[in-house]
C-alpha cells in the first residue's frame, strides 16, 4: 500500500471512530442498542452507524464503504451492497447454523 493510501485509510479511521465515539456521548444507549447491519448482516451497535439510502451500515462498515468510495472502488452504496452480498450470505447461513445448534443442545 502506498503512503497516500495508508494516510487515507489512517485518517478515515479516526473520523470514522469519532463518530461513534460522539453519538455515544450523546445517547450513551446507543452503544448497547443493536441492529442487524445491512453490508455485513451482524448484530452491530447503533453508535457510528450511519443511514445510506435504505441501507443503515455499522460503524465498521461504514469505514470500509467510505474507504472505497474514496479509494474509487464503488461509485455509490447500491455498488458497495452488491460487492457485498457474498459476505452478507455467509453471516446468514452461519447465524443459521448456530441457531439451528441451540435448538439441537
Amino acid at each position: 500500500m502506498d503512503n497516500n493510501r495508508e494516510k487515507i485509510v489512517k485518517d478515515m479511521q479516526q473520523v470514522i471512530y469519532q463518530m461513534k465515539l460522539d453519538d455515544i456521548e450523546e445517547n450513551p444507549e446507543s452503544e448497547f442498542e443493536l441492529f442487524d447491519c445491512s453490508a455485513c448482516a451482524k448484530s452491530k451497535p447503533l453508535a457510528g452507524s450511519i443511514q445510506y439510502s435504505k441501507y443503515r451500515l455499522c460503524n465498521d462498515c461504514v469505514l470500509l464503504y467510505e474507504l472505497a468510495l474514496k479509494l474509487n472502488k464503488v461509485k455509490n452504496i447500491e455498488e458497495y451492497m452488491e460487492k457485498t452480498e457474498d459476505n452478507r450470505l455467509e453471516e446468514m447461513c452461519n447465524f443459521i447454523k448456530k441457531d439451528s445448534q441451540k435448538e439441537n443442545n
